[in-house]
């Protein structure tokens, strides 16, 4: 689909009350089930879940605007999730490359000089 379509569209939504956005959203779900020629893009686990929420609230019939303050807050938990996520991607990343398994070209850690051994010399044969 064009840039151009996709933002005509989008301002053709943005102009709608949000009961009427969600008859799109089912006009186009039944087009995609009669017409699709390729899979949609998956949603991730999360998406699939809000999406479920969203289609169990609107089908027990509850008000657009209950709808969209749960949404709000499964958006916001989202953000907070993926924040998560990434520290401790961040995390597992200096901890990996700290014990030397790092990102290809990081410096190897740094190690501490070699302690000099302690006690008697090793035996073996004497000068010649």
């Amino acid at each position: 689909m064009n840039e151009f379509l996709w933002k005509r569209i989008e301002r053709k939504l943005a102009a709608l009350p949000e009961d009427r956005v969600y008859q799109v959203l089912d006009y186009v779900e039944f087009l995609e089930s009669r017409y699709a020629s390729q899979e949609a893009a998956a949603a991730s686990p999360f998406q699939k879940l809000a999406e479920k929420v969203e289609d169990t609230l609107r089908a027990g019939r509850v008000p657009v605007t209950a709808i969209r303050s749960t949404m709000d807050a499964m958006s916001a938990a989202s953000r907070l999730m993926g924040g998560i996520a990434a520290a401790g991607k961040a995390v597992v990343d200096e901890v990996t490359a700290a014990a030397g398994g790092g990102p290809r070209g990081a410096e190897p850690p740094k190690s501490a000089p070699a302690a000099e051994p302690k006690g008697p010399p090793p035996a073996g044969p004497g000068p010649a």
